[in-house]
C-alpha cells in the first residue's frame, strides 16, 4: 500500500506547490484535474502514456504567467474510464463542458501527443472557446494516416526512432482490440521503457520514479483498454475531420526531431495563423528533454500582442 500511495494524485500533487487536485463530472464523464496559477487560463492536455504529471517539468514556470489547469482526459489517470466517447470531438466536447464548469468563457491551450489531437478537435469545433492554440508532437488525425507502413523501410527501425521514415507500430498495436491489455497487464513498464528510448533523444530525462508512476496506472487492464480507445477512434476522427473549416485563431506547433518535418507539412493545411517550431535536439517526450525550450516557446506564443 505504501509503495502504491506515493503514486496516487494526493502525494503527487505535493510536488506541485500551489497547485490542487479537483474532479468535475462534465460531459456525463467525471475529469481529474489540478488547478494552479494566475492570469489568463491555459489547459493543458496530456498524451499517451502518460497523464497529468507529465506537466511537471514545466507546470509550475507556466503558473508564474497563467491561470494552468492539467486535465486528465477522458480514459486517463483518475478520469473515468467509459466504454466509449473516445473520438476526439466527444473529448473535446468534455473539455469544453470542463471549461464552462470552471466559469470561463475564452481560454488557451496547449495539447501533448493524443492531447494534441484533443486540443486541436476543440479549435476545430470550438473556435469561438478559443485564445490560442499550442500542439506538441501531435495533430488531428487526418488521412494522412493510411500511408503508415506496416513493414518499416529497410535500414529504418534500429533504436532510435528515423525522423525521416518513422515507424510508430503501437498506432496499429493499440488498434487491436481485447490483446493489449492481456499482453501487457502488470508488464507495461516493458513497454514504456522501450517506448522512451524509441523516441527520445536522451531517455535518462525520464526519471525511474516517472517510469514506475505511469506504469503503477497502465499496468491495469481497464486503463489500457481506455488509452487504447484513444487509437481506436482513429477512422472516426478522419471522418469528422472531412467537415472541419481552417481555423484562423493564432496556432504554434513544437515540433520534436521525430515530428517536425510532419507537422510543418501538414498543419498549414489547416491553420491559416500558424508558426511551427523545430525542437530538434529532442525527442517525441520534450516536456522531460527540454522543458525550458518548451516554456520559452509556450511564454513568448501566449504573450505576444498583449499589452
Amino acid at each position: 500500500m505504501e509503495r502504491m500511495n506515493q503514486y496516487s494524485d494526493e502525494e503527487l500533487i505535493k510536488k506541485w506547490p500551489g497547485f490542487v487536485n479537483k474532479y468535475a463530472t462534465v460531459n456525463e464523464v467525471n475529469l481529474h484535474y489540478v488547478e494552479g496559477g494566475t492570469g489568463e487560463p491555459l489547459i493543458c492536455l496530456p498524451g499517451w502514456p502518460q497523464t497529468w504529471y507529465s506537466y511537471h517539468p514545466i507546470a509550475l514556470e507556466l503558473a508564474q504567467s497563467f491561470q494552468v489547469f492539467v486535465v486528465d482526459i477522458r480514459g486517463m489517470g483518475s478520469s473515468e474510464k467509459p466504454e466509449a466517447g473516445y473520438d476526439k470531438k466527444t473529448m473535446a466536447t468534455d473539455i469544453l463542458a470542463l471549461v464552462k464548469h470552471l466559469g470561463l468563457s475564452k481560454v488557451n491551450m496547449m495539447g501533448h501527443d493524443i492531447g494534441g489531437m484533443v486540443a486541436m478537435s476543440f479549435a476545430f469545433n470550438y473556435p469561438e472557446s478559443l485564445e490560442k492554440l499550442i500542439v506538441l508532437d501531435g495533430a488531428h488525425p487526418s488521412e494522412g494516416m493510411f500511408q503508415m507502413p506496416l513493414i518499416p523501410s529497410e535500414g529504418t527501425f534500429k533504436s532510435k526512432m528515423d525522423a525521416n521514415r518513422p515507424y510508430p507500430w503501437w498506432m496499429a498495436f493499440n488498434q487491436v482490440k481485447g490483446l493489449p491489455e492481456k499482453l501487457l497487464a502488470g508488464r507495461y513498464q516493458v513497454l514504456l521503457d522501450y517506448l522512451f528510448e524509441y523516441v527520445m533523444i536522451d531517455a535518462t530525462k525520464m526519471s525511474s520514479f516517472e517510469r514506475e508512476l505511469y506504469a503503477s496506472i497502465y499496468n491495469d487492464a481497464e486503463n489500457i483498454r481506455a488509452s487504447n480507445g484513444w487509437y481506436q477512434t482513429f477512422i472516426q476522427d478522419i471522418e469528422d475531420s472531412k467537415s472541419y473549416k481552417q481555423l484562423n485563431i493564432p496556432v504554434l506547433g513544437i515540433g520534436s526531431y521525430v515530428s517536425y518535418n510532419f507537422m510543418k507539412m501538414g498543419l498549414p493545411y489547416v491553420a491559416n495563423n500558424l508558426d511551427v517550431i523545430g525542437m530538434l535536439n529532442s525527442g517525441h517526450y520534450m516536456y522531460e528533454e527540454q522543458p525550458e525550450q518548451v516554456i520559452e516557446g509556450v511564454v513568448n506564443f501566449l504573450t505576444e500582442n498583449k499589452n
